[in-house]
């Protein structure tokens, strides 16, 4: 058996429970009593849902998808019976507490007791709030992000009409400090983005000298931390690394998805801001919420508005079962991803097939298979995507800088190369390391 189906059974005695607490109501036929053809028309999507890569098996180890934990799916389930909208409080009530409390222990992670922060869709809309925010706060002023930060930091500004420059990184993929003071020099900069592992290669931005520099040019510092953030937690980074999450709590906005690291089925983003005073830009008048309570509701500090109240369910279960502790279970399943990241790496030093970028910050690793030419290594990449592929190892191919690479050079006009792509972020690819080294060597071959 490989997907998990003995947890149906614990769901079913939840549902009982909550059934029962709503026994004082008048019965109802239910609307929906098609059974049969519920059941035929369910058979027929799980045969479609076949049609996808097996991103719950560590043989995937592509783009950024982790299985969403068995305690998240159910607590989502249980309650979809309820449907509560996190909007308001009165579509809500329940949901919106745990959402308060989930948000709190993240917030935690990074040392925060007062601050102001809820979930959201995912990174990008978690983002969007953030840069909002700040272009509030900082009106026409300039927002920088390495250029290996993700995509959406300059799409959002688009929509936000915010001026939007990226800033040129360094060999390790990391924002380079001294193209950053020199483009902070002109004083017309209000916000810097740092990202806490890159989606392309896992970088880590060198935060204590970017927080340095906000000392001398005042800037707002934005965390985009939606795939790094939960490594706060991890005790096996490298001094780089640690440096820079140790310093995470003193940025003005953090953004982290619980969605990828953290257990969570798609999409549960979330948004958090040092300063609760932020929470003022959000006010709003509603005619028709916000009436059925004196508290606050999340949909009154969200540019959301409807927010499922399942994905905080999901998360909050998930928190109580797996704490957001230092050496605790969800911890060591970080640093066993990043440890097979490790392990991964070390196979390909000094070897005569592939060649690794550089060492990975998190749990990610980007290499290439060697070759003389550019063209050659792309070729050769692509191919042993495929080839992986068809013995059932999923990876996923990037095009990045050649100089991520000491043994590359730049051809002519190309400063880039086709290299594959590894995100070992499920706990057991710890033991699979030696088992898709093997599958690789057999396709490099």
């Amino acid at each position: 058996m490989t997907l998990d189906r003995d947890s149906l059974n614990i769901l079913a005695r939840a549902l009982e429970k909550l059934d029962a607490g709503f026994s004082q109501l008048p019965g109802i036929a239910p609307a929906f009593t098609d059974t049969p053809r519920m059941e035929e028309v369910l058979l027929s999507l799980a045969e479609k849902l076949q049609d996808n890569y097996p991103y719950f098996h560590p043989l995937y180890a592509g783009q950024m998808l982790k299985p969403p934990h068995p305690v998240a799916q159910l607590a989502y389930s249980l309650a979809m019976h309820v449907n509560p909208n996190n909007h308001a409080l009165d579509g809500g009530r329940a949901t919106s507490a745990l959402e308060k409390e989930a948000v709190a222990e993240i917030a935690a992670i990074f040392g925060w007791k007062e601050f102001l922060g809820h979930l959201c869709g995912g990174g990008t809309m978690a983002n969007l709030e953030a840069l909002w925010v700040t272009g509030q706060l900082k009106p026409g002023k300039t927002i920088l992000a390495s250029e290996q930060a993700h995509y959406t930091h300059g799409r959002i500004s688009g929509v936000l009409q915010l001026q939007f420059e990226k800033v040129q990184c360094d060999k390790l993929g990391r924002m380079d400090m001294g193209a950053l003071a020199k483009r902070l020099a002109r004083s017309d900069v209000g916000t810097v983005v740092a990202t806490l592992g890159t989606t392309a290669t896992g970088s880590v931005d060198p935060l204590e000298e970017i927080l340095e520099l906000r000392e001398k040019f005042g800037f707002r510092l934005h965390v985009d931390a939606a795939y790094g953030g939960y490594f706060a937690l991890a005790e096996n980074l490298g001094a780089h690394a640690a440096k820079s999450f140790a310093r995470i709590g003193e940025s003005d906005s953090i953004v982290i998805d619980p969605h990828k690291h953290g257990l969570q089925p798609y999409g549960c983003g979330c948004v958090v801001f040092r300063d609760p005073g932020v929470g003022r830009l959000y006010k709003h008048d509603s005619p028709y919420t916000y009436f059925s309570s004196t508290e606050l509701h999340l949909g009154e500090i969200s540019l959301e508005c409807s927010r499922p109240g399942a994905a905080a369910a999901a998360l909050w279960a998930t928190q109580k079962l797996l704490p957001l502790e230092r050496r605790g279970t969800f911890s060591r399943g970080l640093e066993a991803g990043r440890e097979a990241a490790l392990r991964f790496w070390r196979a390909f030093k000094g070897g005569k097939q592939f060649v690794a970028a550089f060492e990975p910050e998190l749990d990610i690793l980007c290499f290439v298979p060697r070759d003389e030419t550019l063209a050659g290594i792309s070729l050769k990449s692509r191919r042993i995507f495929e080839a992986a592929a068809r013995q059932n190892l999923h990876l996923a191919v990037a095009e990045l800088p050649v100089k991520f690479w000491k043994h590359l050079e730049p051809e002519g006009d190309r400063a880039t190369v086709t290299c594959l792509r590894s995100a070992l972020m499920k706990p057991e690819h710890l033991e699979w390391v030696d088992r898709i080294v093997e599958i690789l060597k057999e396709c490099a071959a």
